[in-house]
């Protein structure tokens, strides 16, 4: 935090925020007493994953974008097959679609508890990092990770491992359980599914700031389902679109400060994930999730950032049930996966990563290669929003030490539990002052 001499100008420069999955920063420019300028900096090199994919065949996409995320990798894989069976005129349906939305429910389960228990929950219980906060609260922190390994059971029964699937492909997968290797999960995700509500119980007693905001919600919307990999793309305002025309309403920017897109919904800022989720498809939810989110005594919408770890709790005991309901009815398909016929097009597809609406764009030769590739992933359309949420939070910390007054501008980031990439820091926070 620094202060420019002979001048009314203040900097608060946050140079790596802690328990985040990546690197990044954030400065702020505060003037006779107004915030000027938010700005969140992501500033990990480019990656370049939408170039390497030109002139790679389309069974190898599954496996490259799976390494985008270490934390949502089944999200890059099945937006992406999503999207080239649009190309190639497949439909996916039975038990194959069922065994989809079953590796997003293990996908859910692991990345959502990871964050609630060991990135976020510190911040409401006063702790620097989940370690310190496992000293004092060791059954939370036990529980968390218990709860965490059940959806990695998941993950690694259906695509061959918990970290970078290699099973899902175009059609279906390379590989389907057989129905006594899923009944051999129950009885974990049985104690899981009570963990869960336990957890909804315990989030929803935190101590939240009064910090309402007014979002534009944007999430699928299913007609008969919560949303995992498909439906229709709805906003709080009314809208209803396909992925097809995700680009014609949804805009990316460069922005000079960040190595990271910025997107826009019809022009401005919106919120994708949890929160965009429940509060659009509270009635799809589970009758235990519906029941205990309903306990909490919460009114919908949800339009506080910070209750975003209650919404996350209620998606973790939803997914739970959701798996218990598969695997109680499920039959094994005839085969892995459907019969591929390649031809050339341009297919779109959205499904929901655990931090909100993912969407690929794909257009295949007649030969099966990829000649362009676009990808927007949840953490480039939150960016703008989270400016948005600080720029409102500020004024409640500039007063502050310095220590509490950075800490209060990482907790409003964690909120949307930005998916940067797989890593923690601890926060450096400089400060200078006239005089």
């Amino acid at each position: 935090m620094s202060e420019s001499k002979g001048t009314n100008t203040r900097t608060i420069a946050v140079d790596m925020i802690a328990r985040v999955e990546g690197e990044g920063a954030l400065r702020v420019t505060v003037k006779d007493g107004t915030v000027q300028d938010v700005e969140l900096r992501i500033f990990e090199p480019p990656r370049f994953f939408e170039a390497f994919l030109q002139g790679r065949h389309y069974s190898e996409v599954p496996d490259i974008v799976a390494r985008i995320c270490g934390i949502c990798p089944v999200a890059y894989q099945m937006s992406a097959v999503h999207a080239l069976e649009q190309i190639f005129g497949l439909q996916v349906d039975g038990a194959l679609r069922d065994l989809r939305r079953l590796i997003y429910c293990g996908e859910w389960i692991e990345s959502h508890t990871l964050h609630v228990y060991m990135l976020h929950a510190p911040d409401f219980l006063g702790y620097a990092s989940a370690i310190a906060m496992a000293k004092d609260h060791p059954e939370m922190v036990t529980r968390g990770l218990r709860l965490k390994k059940a959806g990695n059971a998941l993950m690694t029964l259906l695509g061959g491992r918990s970290v970078h699937p290699v099973s899902v492909k175009v059609g279906g997968f390379s590989r389907v359980p057989l129905r006594r290797e899923l009944e051999g999960l129950k009885e974990e995700l049985l104690w899981a599914r009570d963990a869960a509500v336990e957890t909804v119980r315990w989030v929803a007693g935190f101590d939240f700031p009064d910090f309402a905001q007014d979002y534009t919600f944007v999430a699928l919307r299913p007609s008969d389902e919560y949303p995992f990999n498909e439906g229709p793309i709805a906003s709080s305002g009314g809208v209803n679109i396909s992925a097809v025309e995700f680009e014609q309403h949804f805009r990316e920017e460069q922005v000079s400060y960040s190595t990271a897109l910025q997107c826009s919904f019809n022009g401005a800022g919106y919120l994708a994930g949890p929160l965009a989720r429940l509060n659009l498809n509270a009635d799809r939810l589970s009758p235990m999730a519906k029941q205990t989110l309903a306990d909490t005594g919460l009114a919908l919408p949800l339009r506080n950032p910070f209750h975003a770890i209650v919404a996350r709790s209620v998606e973790i005991l939803y997914a739970i049930e959701e798996t218990l309901r598969i695997i109680d009815s499920y039959e094994p398909p005839p085969s892995p996966s459907v019969p591929v016929t390649v031809r050339a097009g341009t297919g779109m597809a959205c499904t929901e990563a655990p931090r909100g609406i993912l969407y690929h764009r794909y257009r295949v030769d007649g030969d099966g290669l990829i000649r362009e590739a676009k990808i927007v992933p949840p953490t480039s359309q939150n960016q703008r929003r989270i400016e948005e949420d600080l720029r409102a939070y500020m004024p409640r910390v500039l007063d502050l030490p310095n220590k509490q007054a950075a800490l209060g501008c990482e907790k409003v980031i964690r909120c949307y539990d930005p998916c940067i990439s797989c890593a923690t820091h601890f926060l450096k926070l400089d400060i200078q002052r006239d005089g």
